[in-house]
């Protein structure tokens, strides 16, 4: 992430998160009662652990409870279809990541619900790269040496992953490279990880955070990120722009929305303590426990990167056929 989005926020911001209850004194009659957080995921998943983190500090900022509730299923679309149906006041809150809001909207022509339309940018939370992954004894000394091998004696890749935003990473990437692969899909990336540093496959697509164990124990490399920076918590691990993949470049990200009807004023209020919740010493304490970094990012910026992100992804399927089903 670049710097220039976590420093420039410090200063305008230091006084308010000194100050619990002080957006709700700005707030005027908002907000008056508790607020939701809706997760798609179960109790104890990273989306889980970070509307907790982030929502105890906000609760603290506005003066109301700030609940998380749980709705796993179908993929997100059970808590999306709550989100869209709730009131568009602000009470309730979606912490929608790169897959919902970007990929399948791609992929999937009859969604239940139009991802730009429907829900408004709040603020970031996280953001990172996608680590492509191969085997800790790995005889190539980089990524494209392992590519140029594959096109050379013209065998193909298998390559694991769990998420469509995976695969079109991948599929990405043995375009660039020419080179063919076999997609592997996974329910999960401790799996695809599992299985790689077994010799299963030749490489694999996570996040930053789904590959620090078997990566600190050597039965995985991560070879290349595809962030804009490195990773500061992996600084060994070039991108795939410094290996010359020119314009390879997407991330892995996570962020809050609402409703897209949701007043101006309660949205910014909203986005405000969302960013001063981030540069919090909790914040902070959560941030250097997790791979990636903070997502400084507010109402417009983030609608804006999200926009980016998914005409990328469109442009990768659209070059390798992957029509919307």
């Amino acid at each position: 992430m670049s710097r220039r989005f976590f420093l420039g926020s410090m200063g305008a911001l230091g006084a308010s998160v000194a100050a619990p209850g002080a957006f709700a004194q700005q707030a005027g009659g908002f907000p008056s009662k508790p607020i939701k957080i809706i997760v798609p995921f179960n109790a104890g998943s990273g989306a889980d652990s970070t509307a907790r983190v982030y929502g105890e500090v906000m609760s603290r900022m506005l003066g109301q409870p700030v609940v998380v509730e749980n709705r796993p299923g179908a993929s997100g679309l059970v808590a999306i279809a709550q989100v869209r149906q709730a009131p568009a006041d602000g009470y309730t809150i979606f912490p929608g990541s790169t897959s919902p809001m970007c990929v399948m909207p791609v992929l999937n022509k009859s969604l239940p619900y139009d991802a730009f339309k429907d829900f408004r940018p709040l603020h970031g939370l996280s953001i990172g790269g996608v680590t492509i992954n191969a085997k800790g004894d790995t005889p190539y000394k980089s990524l494209p040496e392992l590519l140029a091998a594959a096109k050379r004696e013209n065998r193909s890749l298998t390559v694991g992953s769990y998420s469509d935003g995976y695969m079109l990473v991948a599929t990405w990437m043995g375009a660039v490279a020419g080179v063919k692969l076999v997609h592997v899909t996974y329910k999960g990336g401790i799996q695809a990880q599992t299985d790689l540093a077994a010799g299963q496959l030749d490489l694999a697509m996570n996040d930053s955070s789904g590959v620090a164990a078997l990566k600190k124990e050597g039965k995985i490399r991560t070879m290349a990120i595809t962030s804009t920076e490195r990773d500061p918590k992996y600084p060994e691990v070039p991108t795939m722009k410094e290996l010359g993949y020119t314009d390879f470049e997407t991330h892995t990200f996570a962020a809050f929305f609402i409703r897209s009807e949701t007043p101006d004023d309660i949205t910014k209020k909203l986005a405000d303590t969302v960013r001063a919740a981030l540069l919090s010493p909790e914040g902070k304490a959560y941030q250097a426990a997790n791979a990636g970094g903070p997502m400084m990012m507010h109402t417009k910026e983030l609608g804006d990167f999200q926009r980016k992100e998914y005409e990328r992804y469109k442009k990768v399927a659209d070059a390798a056929g992957l029509l919307p089903k």
